[in-house]
């Protein structure tokens, strides 16, 4: 009810023509359609998709709709290591809490189940400049069991590392030679559990003694609620400061 809208509050475009009021660049849907029917290349390209992809592409380029930069395509030409390496180093390096150098970009994991394939939005796997792993995936729902299947996904990198490594060293091997692996996880929408802290975005998870007794066990983990970032920053228009809290788990 307009009567009922706050006082001051903005009231967003609806059309591409309102939104070329405050971008001028953007573009009219006829205008692109037009570009695409001129251009053979593009046009082969166009009728690839299917109608609902056409219309989001032509939602994209006429600032309908925003584009998703998590997922697969976009993330990684954004994030791309090889291009533009400080992106990505800088986003690992905020969330790992220390300096981070990507080293390279790995093959990912083909052994993933079907389903698991279908929820996921985005997955990279790099080696750092200190030769341990971080994976790094956005999923659209939250899996049921995150602990457990980002504890069997961490072994899983672990094991390959040390084959890795055991094979390029050979006799040389020594454990020592085994780094961190670090299992980053972003949730579009999370479960339930992450409900519970609506203050907190970023949840870090170790592993640590009950005695105070330090050994270095190298798996560990950084867990972002996505629809929990966005309402915190919605509703107060900023960060609250509370950006996450570090949970270890006690073995």
């Amino acid at each position: 009810m307009n009567k009922m809208r706050k006082k001051g509050a903005m009231r967003l475009p609806k059309s591409t023509s309102e939104l070329k009021q405050y971008f001028p660049m953007i573009r009219e849907r006829e205008d692109i359609k037009q570009e695409i029917r001129e251009n053979p290349k593009l046009l082969e390209k166009y009728r690839e998709w299917d109608e609902e992809q056409q219309e989001e592409f032509l939602d994209y380029c006429t600032g309908v709709k925003g584009v998703k930069i998590l997922y697969d395509a976009f993330f990684k030409e954004i994030m791309n290591p090889e291009n533009t390496p400080e992106r990505l180093n800088e986003l690992l390096s905020l969330l790992l809490g220390q300096s981070v150098t990507i080293k390279r970009v790995l093959p990912g994991d083909s052994t993933r189940l079907a389903d698991e394939q279908s929820l996921l939005i985005m997955d990279i796997l790099v080696e750092l400049a200190d030769t341990s792993l971080a994976n790094v995936e956005v999923q659209k729902i939250g899996y049921s069991f995150p602990g457990q299947r980002s504890a069997c996904y961490s072994s899983d990198l672990l094991l390959r590392q040390y084959k890795r490594v055991k094979g390029e060293k050979k006799k040389a091997f020594s454990y020592k030679d085994i780094k961190s692996v670090y299992t980053i996880v972003f949730f579009e929408t999370s479960i339930k559990e992450f409900h519970e802290y609506p203050q907190n975005y970023i949840h870090k998870f170790k592993q640590q003694s009950d005695t105070g007794l330090e050994l270095e066990l190298l798996q560990k983990y950084v867990f972002i609620p996505l629809d929990i970032f966005h309402g915190i920053y919605h509703n107060d228009g900023k960060s609250n400061g509370k950006s996450g809290v570090i949970a270890k788990s006690k073995k």
